[in-house]
């Protein structure tokens, strides 16, 4: 989609704060430029489903067939605009190949360039340096992060990112300390580490979890944990205290690690009651519209019970068994939580169990207003699974419809049920018809693209753009869409999932006829601003200058 504005509207002075929103806020609001855009503007294709299109990539493994310990984990996915055409880009990550950008050429076309450049886990794209141009950065099997400096008209230039030195796993960026740039969060996976280094490597302070704080373009390290093994890294809110925290997901049984940030720096904490024993995706969204919001962990737990699923997982359930005594708050499945009061609602919301699981993700799919979840399943590894064909544990791809009453259901008329060995996986509308379209990248089998031909609702999208500020995509804020039919809410964040990255661009899903009355933007300074005159099916773009 190539941006042709149709409507300017003046900046806007009103903010309205509901008491819904339990939340100290400015008084005064910071007036912001807004541009509108059609969407729908190719048409739609409404088929009532999901349909598949497989992309120019693979993720391979070293060695070829044989898939062994931590390269049975794959790699990234990340989806955002690197040419700043208004249609979103993406990239994915290799373990054994190249890392691959697909340029969006509208119409789900897309021009394939291979990076001179593997190796990689995590993929976030993200403005490193506040000059406008979104950058690429992956984290590595054995190295410090890569970062591909965006020097406009589809150029890049391999650079560092001064300070980091660390061979960190899970990634992810937000300005943590309010001075306006992006800090970085890194954590480590230690057991793939203990292979490919030894034991003494980990004792010399390369493991755990570290906050690099970004002082004018330099990454200063303070390490919060000495040990870690995770998959997943999320920052948000845990004490609602308006301030973004730093969620470890670790696989194993080492728990998740938890830390507040404080006027005196970061607070380790425990808030958790459940969580995944082997914690391998982190999300959370509002999935009621009730103002607060629900943490979802995966986890491997099988959604068959039959004996014949039962079989196949044989060795791993071997190997949990006997391990949760009482006092252990891990759990070996999906965890679902509200960050009122941690109590874990997974299995009765009906999403406890999804396979051998990794990225899963809220969205609101059928634009009822309502977030949906998709998760992604299976495995493969040449000494867990040698009783199987190829050593692969096959399982479709999990869809959940909410059904409003903070429960889910399975919906395979949607068509979302893959088979291909999924393992990252973000959610983006990549063809400007307004709904939410999937990106998957799986192992050994081409990535796929899942459009979305559902045709359900209407939907409302919106770029934050912050000029004079190096964090030029608003990356910590949060929007907050007031409807008749109820209150939306939604953030701005750079990754979620497993080794997601995530556009900037945020979706909001309604049902047909809602009047839209509101949307307030709460900056990632606090500071706020609203737009009353909204349309549906439009895509905007609101830049605060000052």
């Amino acid at each position: 989609m190539r941006f042709i504005p149709y409507l300017l509207a003046a900046p806007l002075l009103l903010v309205i704060i509901f008491p819904h929103w339990e939340r100290n806020l400015p008084t005064d609001t910071v007036p912001v430029s807004i541009e509108t855009f059609p969407l729908y503007e190719t048409g739609q294709t409404c088929s009532g489903q999901f349909v598949t299109h497989e992309l120019d990539h693979t993720t391979t493994v070293p060695g070829g067939s044989q898939v062994r310990m931590f390269e049975a984990n794959g790699s990234g996915v990340a989806i955002n605009d690197l040419d700043n055409d208004g249609d979103l880009d993406i990239v994915l990550a290799n373990h054994a190949g190249m890392n691959t950008i697909l340029w969006n050429e509208g119409g789900l076309n897309f021009r394939t360039e291979r990076m001179e450049h593997g190796d990689s886990r995590a993929v976030t794209v993200v403005d490193v340096d506040g000059d406008g141009w979104l950058d690429i950065v992956f984290s590595r099997t054995r190295s410090a992060p890569t970062y591909w400096h965006n020097e406009g008209e589809g150029q890049f230039t391999q650079e560092t990112l001064p300070g980091v030195g660390n061979p960190l796993y899970a990634i992810n960026w937000a300005d943590l300390d309010n001075d306006g740039d992006l800090d970085l969060v890194g954590a480590t996976y230690d057991a793939s580490l203990l292979v490919d280094f030894g034991t003494e490597f980990l004792m010399n302070g390369n493991g755990g979890v570290f906050y690099y704080e970004n002082d004018d373009g330099y990454f200063r390290l303070n390490a919060l944990a000495t040990t870690a093994q995770a998959l997943a890294l999320a920052l948000v809110d845990l004490n609602n205290d308006g301030r973004l925290d730093i969620w470890v997901g670790n696989d194993f049984d080492l728990p998740d690690q938890t830390w507040y940030r404080t006027d005196n720096g970061w607070q380790s904490a425990a808030p958790f009651t459940t969580m995944s024993r082997s914690t391998m995706s982190l999300e959370f969204g509002d999935i009621n519209n009730d103002g607060r919001i629900e943490l979802f962990s995966t986890d491997m737990n099988p959604y068959e019970q039959e004996p014949e699923a039962i079989a196949v997982w044989y060795p791993i359930l071997q190997s949990r068994r006997g391990l949760n005594p009482e006092e252990n708050p891990q759990v070996d499945a999906n965890v679902l939580q509200s960050v009122d009061n941690f109590i874990n609602t997974a299995q009765q919301a009906g999403v406890d169990a999804t396979g051998w699981s990794w990225s899963g993700k809220f969205g609101d799919l059928n634009q009822d207003g309502f977030l949906d979840l998709y998760v992604v399943n299976g495995f493969m590894e040449v000494s867990l699974f040698a009783h199987l064909p190829n050593h692969e544990l096959v399982e479709e791809n999990q869809a959940f419809r909410n059904t409003g009453n903070e429960q889910f259901v399975t919906i395979p008329e949607w068509n979302l049920g893959s088979l291909s060995s999924g393992r990252s996986m973000s959610m983006a509308d990549l063809d400007a018809d307004g709904d939410l379209d999937i990106v998957v990248n799986n192992l050994r089998g081409a990535a796929q693209l899942f459009e979305n031909q559902l045709c359900e609702g209407n939907s409302l999208e919106v770029d934050l753009i912050w000029n004079g500020s190096s964090n030029t995509r608003a990356i910590g804020s949060e929007l907050i869409l007031y409807t008749d039919q109820g209150v939306y809410y939604r953030d701005v964040r750079t990754a979620s999932g497993y080794l997601s990255g995530d556009s900037a661009r945020v979706h909001f899903g309604f049902p047909d006829g809602t009047q839209l009355n509101m949307l307030e933007i709460r900056w990632s300074d606090g500071q706020v601003s609203s737009v009353t005159s909204l349309s549906d099916n439009v895509l905007i773009r609101a830049t605060r200058s000052e």
